[in-house]
């Protein structure tokens, strides 16, 4: 499915002025790229994603000792590379491996590989990509970003990029300003505005609308929405921020939410029938968009049964206008069939 930001953004707004979003409004987001099929934030999951047909692709974010934004999930190491074996005397006395503490150089003699458990080393989800097979690093935003525009150019289907900015409470207090160094790499790359193919996103609510007010980004934003035992971000409480009032505070600055999935389906009724909750509905209303995260086929919610039935209740029941998947390929093949209507 072939559909430039532009051809999103305008018929967005028509649904949201006129009714519930069509099929083809759908977007599928690459989570951590083809996460499912081979390990996360690898430049070979990126293009796997791409091949798959995302609609946009993901990065995390974080910063190197020296200043290089780097796309990983975590501001540690220990889970998703071998930087133990690397640097086994590089860790915090907390017992982890920062980012920050390494070069960009260190950072590109490890290798990566499917996220583990650290107490246990083992798989977090034991059938993805076996460990020890082929060999994989971790890439900077500008080499992702020149990897997705030269797919977009070689195949002639644009795939646009989702970029999250992580921690940047803590990357301040380490003395880097994360948000406007990933800024002015989108920018070089041509992202600056809502017409380009690009969603920015953060769950630290402070930062949010300091990238929109103090630091002048005009592109297109979204708030993500945590829960608050994650503690994702200083001093945040996201069930007030889910509220008709702290989605109207949202609307004023960003375009989007980016929910987890329980605050858009909150469990079974009695019958048995998902229980929608108001968010998407008042969300709209206020004019945002709705990107729920994370669909997983080997992590599926109480009471769904496969990775299809809960597109279906998410999408078309409770009417989110995008998804974070690790399963890109089943998530684009599902709105294609929205796309296509019933079959006779």
């Amino acid at each position: 499915m072939r559909m430039t930001l532009g051809v999103i953004t305008g018929t967005l707004l028509m649904s949201l002025a006129g009714g519930p979003l069509l099929a083809a409004d759908k977007i599928v987001v690459a989570h951590r790229g083809a996460s499912g099929y081979l390990p996360e934030h690898t430049l070979a999951a990126k293009a796997m994603a791409h091949a798959q047909g995302a609609h946009y692709i993901e990065q995390d974010v974080v910063l190197t000792k020296d200043g290089v934004p780097i796309v990983l999930h975590d501001i540690h190491l220990g889970t998703v590379t071998d930087v133990a074996r690397v640097f086994p005397d590089r860790k915090r006395a907390d017992g982890h491996y920062y980012a920050i503490d390494f070069t960009l150089a260190e950072i590109k003699r490890l290798s990566v590989n499917e996220r583990i458990k650290l107490r246990t080393g083992q798989a977090v989800f034991p059938k993805r990509f076996p460990p020890g097979k082929s060999t994989f690093k971790v890439a900077t935003l500008a080499e992702e970003i020149e990897l997705i525009q030269g797919l977009n150019a070689s195949t002639g289907r644009t795939a646009g990029i989702y970029t999250e900015i992580k921690r940047p409470a803590f990357h301040r207090a380490e003395g880097q300003d994360i948000s406007r160094i990933v800024i002015e790499t989108l920018a070089r790359y041509g992202y600056k505005t809502k017409d380009d193919a690009l969603y920015l996103q953060c769950f630290d609510w402070n930062e949010t609308q300091r990238i929109r007010r103090e630091l002048g980004y005009r592109g297109r934003l979204v708030q993500l929405i945590a829960d608050n035992s994650w503690n994702e971000a200083p001093d945040m409480d996201f069930d007030t921020l889910r509220t008709r009032d702290g989605l109207a505070r949202i609307a004023e600055v960003a375009d989007g939410v980016g929910p987890w999935m329980p605050h858009v389906v909150s469990g079974r009724d009695g019958a048995g029938k998902p229980v929608v909750t108001d968010l998407v509905a008042t969300a709209h209303e206020l004019g945002l968009e709705v990107h729920a995260f994370t669909f997983r086929a080997d992590a599926l919610p109480d009471g769904i049964e496969s990775l299809e039935q809960a597109f279906e209740i998410f999408l078309v029941q409770a009417g989110i206008d995008g998804l974070f998947t690790d399963f890109p390929d089943r998530g684009v093949a599902f709105v294609n069939g929205l796309k296509d209507g019933p079959k006779p």
